[in-house]
Order: C-alpha cells, then sequence, then structure tokens
C-alpha cells in the first residue's frame, strides 16, 4: 500500500513539473524577438571594404537560421527570436592593392536575450593567390622491367580566386639549382631581394583571352600527356596524362606530339630555343618552380635583353640563367629530396618560406595542396561551390606529401576549351 502512495505522489509530482515547464514554454512563445547587432574586428592591413561578407546566426537544434550581408563592419539582423546561436561571419574581401582575402570568424554557443543582443566577432584574412600550383608529381615510378620511368610527370595549375583568370602569356619556369643543394649559388650583390633565376622557361599560348580559367576550374600540364598506364609505357604508372590540357613537347619522336596544346618554349641557356635535350625532365628528387604573369606595359624577354640573365658566380660553368622579378610571381613551390633539406632552398623566403618533399624517387607519389578549412574543420567554398585552397606562401604547410597523383583532384573543373575530351 505504502508503495502505490509513493507512486501515486510521484507522478502528482511530475504533473506539477510538467504543468510548470508547458507554462514556460507557452511563456516563452510571447518572447519579443530581437535585434541583433554584429560588429567585426579584421586583422587584415588595408582591408578596402567588408561588403559582402556574410553573418550566419543559427540554432540548429531549434532550426532556427538568419542570413545577412554586411555592407559596412557593423550590421543588425531583424527578428530573432532568443537563444543559443552560433554566429559566423565569412566571405571573401579585397585589400587597398587589389589582393583578395578569405575573411572568417565565429562565437560559438552565444546566448542572445533582451539586453544581450550585441556581439562582435574577430576576423582572420587568408590571402587567395589567384592562380596556385594545385598538384605537382615529379618523383615517376618504376616500370615492370628495368629501373625508372619519368614520362608521367606533370604540374596543376588552379583558379583559386572569385574572377575568371586567363593561362594566356603566363609563364611557367623551373628554377636554377635544378637540385636542391646546400652549395648554394652566389648572384650578383645588385640582385638582392630582387629576383629568382629561371633554369628553363615556357609560356602558355594564347592570344590573351584564348585559355580562361573560371573559379574552380584547373589545367594540368604534362611532360608528355599519353596515357602512361598503357602497355608500351608503364603499367605501372598512377597516371592516365590523355586528357591533361597541355603539354610540354620536346618534338622526340619517340614520344610523339599529342593532342594536349604545346606549351610555347620561352628560354633555356640564353636562347629561346629548346635545345638537345629529348625530353622536359624536371628532378625526380624535387625541382622549384614558379609561374608568373608580366605586367601590363612591361617587357620580359631574357633572351634579347642582356640585363635580365645572370650568371651563378660560385659556379662559373652555369650561366645564362633567366632573371624573373619576384614582383611577377603568381605562385612558387620549392620541392626538396627529404625533410632534412629544408636547409638547401632556392627560393625567396618571401615567395615560399618553406618547402615540401616527396622523400624517394620512383615511388609514384606526388605533393598536392590542402584544401582550406574552417577553425571548426568545414571546407571552405565559394558560392558556386568552388574550392578555397591553402595559400600561406610556406610550402610545408600547404602541401599533403606522399599522395597517389591525381589529376583535377576533389573533382576541380575542366575547362570548356580542352581538347582532349
Amino acid at each position: 500500500m505504502k508503495k502505490i502512495q509513493y507512486i501515486l505522489l510521484g507522478l502528482i509530482t511530475v504533473l506539477f513539473v510538467s504543468c510548470d515547464q508547458f507554462k514556460e514554454a507557452d511563456e516563452a512563445t510571447k518572447i519579443e524577438p530581437l535585434d541583433v547587432n554584429v560588429s567585426l574586428s579584421i586583422d587584415v592591413p588595408g582591408l578596402a571594404s567588408a561588403e559582402g561578407l556574410v553573418v550566419k546566426i543559427e540554432n540548429t537544434g531549434d532550426g532556427l537560421s538568419y542570413r545577412k550581408e554586411f555592407t559596412g563592419t557593423e550590421v543588425s539582423v531583424s527578428d530573432v527570436i532568443p537563444g543559443i546561436y552560433t554566429i559566423s561571419v565569412s566571405g571573401t574581401a579585397l585589400d587597398t592593392e587589389g589582393n583578395e582575402y578569405y575573411i572568417n570568424g565565429n562565437e560559438v554557443n552565444k546566448a542572445l536575450y533582451a539586453g544581450v543582443n550585441s556581439v562582435k566577432i574577430s576576423m582572420q584574412g587568408l590571402k587567395v593567390s589567384p592562380l596556385v600550383f594545385k598538384e605537382i608529381y615529379y618523383c615517376g615510378s618504376r616500370p615492370p622491367v628495368g629501373f625508372a620511368y619519368f614520362r608521367d610527370q606533370f604540374y596543376e595549375i588552379y583558379n583559386n580566386s572569385s574572377e575568371v583568370q586567363y593561362l594566356d602569356g603566363i609563364h611557367f619556369a623551373q628554377l636554377y639549382p635544378t637540385n636542391a643543394t646546400r652549395d648554394l649559388p652566389v648572384w650578383p650583390e645588385s640582385d638582392a631581394g630582387k629576383y629568382c633565376y629561371g633554369e628553363r622557361v615556357w609560356k602558355f599560348p594564347g592570344n590573351g583571352t584564348q585559355y580562361p580559367l573560371q573559379p574552380g576550374e584547373s589545367a594540368v600540364i604534362a611532360q608528355f600527356a599519353a596515357n602512361h598506364k598503357l602497355e608500351i609505357y608503364n603499367p605501372n604508372s598512377p597516371v592516365d596524362c590523355s586528357h591533361a590540357e597541355f603539354e610540354f613537347n620536346m618534338n622526340n619522336a619517340n614520344f610523339p606530339d599529342q593532342p594536349a596544346i604545346d606549351m610555347v618554349h620561352a628560354y633555356y641557356d640564353g636562347k629561346a630555343e629548346k635545345g638537345t635535350t629529348p625530353q622536359f625532365l624536371t628532378p625526380v628528387f624535387g625541382g622549384a618552380f614558379v609561374i608568373f604573369r608580366i605586367p601590363a606595359g612591361e617587357v620580359w624577354d631574357p633572351v634579347n635583353n642582356l640585363d635580365l640573365q645572370a650568371d651563378d658566380l660560385a659556379h662559373p660553368r652555369y650561366k645564362h640563367k633567366a632573371r624573373i622579378p619576384i614582383s611577377y610571381v603568381l605562385d612558387a613551390v620549392e620541392c626538396v629530396n627529404g625533410e632534412n633539406y629544408q636547409d638547401a632552398k632556392r627560393i625567396p623566403a618571401v615567395l615560399d618560406a618553406g618547402c615540401t618533399w616527396v622523400g624517394a624517387t620512383y615511388c609514384s607519389l606526388g605533393v598536392a595542396r590542402k584544401v582550406s578549412v574552417t577553425e571548426e574543420g568545414d571546407t571552405i567554398r565559394r558560392e558556386n561551390g568552388a574550392l578555397i585552397f591553402q595559400d600561406t606562401n610556406n610550402s610545408t604547410d600547404d602541401f599533403e606529401r606522399g599522395v597517389v597523383p591525381e589529376l583535377h583532384r576533389y573533382g576541380t573543373g575542366v575547362p570548356s576549351w580542352n581538347v582532349t575530351y
């Protein structure tokens, strides 16, 4: 009997508590919505404007979400139901020099209610280079018979910006020294801080608007744009480069010209001619590479302008390297033999403060740029879905190492003008 009394007492207690909760819930529906004021503190010197950044105020548990664009550094969001929210701000903005930055910041578990309806968010900026090396495969593969196969090298260039970028006239250079070495070159004292030095230089063809890359699209330059998995080449190769957009064609009858568009040879050993080397083989240990654009109104012609040639004073037989102004460079990546070669850099730190590596040769592995993510680990994409890749000008941090090479990794867009499909 006592047990029954206890049970009844418990049910009555629960009933009263439940009634109180229903009463609170009913009162909550009468709470007035808020005007929430969001202000920004942005750590990007020279930011021209925060216009276009988007604030999201979200309570996923209750299915509440609010969104509004900034026109300045403050915005007011109306009719927000009081509660616990995650407030995030993201988007891209330009600085006074026209450089694009991905801006983001947030505050998690922020209580918003009457009297507490303002929030200030500290924002960080990640500079976005318009064109970047997205993937580099240089170390080669090992064939079923024989020691080495290196014809399957490739280099992928990605439009990391929010606007169309034209490849026409963009230059690609392998830098000197060819291999990473602690026996570094010595350049004329007057060159200090002004140049990097091209061993061989190519450029993309085109009339100026012939080869556009839309945001999220990329173009692959293959050493030899064939399907390397075929029996006549190397069935052990990890890549089929027959759909590459461009090719470094060296007019080698044993490796005939493929349907991919030929890169234009620009410079080697003081001349425009390709020379007698039967292939454009970059070091399987790891080379250093830049892509650069000549500013409008300027002329860069190291063949005919000897002031744009330089000799390594420490190694007199290595002459006629092309002076490439650092101010021209869009992206630079330094690849070295391995982790213990980080003190053998060829690229000025202002272009690449670190380096990347595979650590072995003929192992069918390469390096791939990391996708940018938020502090919570979420992938950063543009409104059209295009990925933004990490570019801190430090290849040690920016690249994944020892990955199986893949053309157009992550499904990055193939340009409409690709002639190989």
